[in-house]
């Protein structure tokens, strides 16, 4: 995955938490993380597009989701989201945010139920 670097908003925890209970607008929920990752730890509503099977869905990725709707990325700290926030970017999407800290934060900042790993 080339990625060039555009600027790459963040949005933190606790807003996502506050969307998830209560939804204002459509937001597209991505999460990059491993099947393995996810069997450990997940948040209900995200889609799963595992960054080390790009080659697998980024041409399909461009026809399942909307270029122009609020895209939200997350992973386990928030690296891998940015990379794939970044490569987002560069596709064409609009508005893509990276989730600051992952779900490692979600369960520290919002949900301890959330297992950790």
């Amino acid at each position: 995955m080339s990625v060039q670097f555009f600027y790459l908003p963040e949005i933190d925890v606790k807003t996502v938490a506050d969307y998830l209970q209560k939804p204002t607008q459509e937001v597209q929920l991505i999460d990059v993380r491993e099947p393995q990752e996810l069997a450990i730890a997940s948040i209900d509503g995200f889609v799963n597009y595992p960054l080390s099977e790009h080659q697998q869905w980024s041409e399909s990725i461009l026809t399942q989701l909307d270029l122009h709707k609020e895209t939200w990325v997350m992973c386990h700290h928030g690296r891998r989201s940015a990379q794939m926030g970044q490569w987002l970017i560069q596709q064409g999407f609009t508005n893509v945010k990276n989730i600051t800290g992952g779900i490692d934060a979600y369960s520290v900042i919002v949900d301890d139920t959330v297992p950790r790993y």
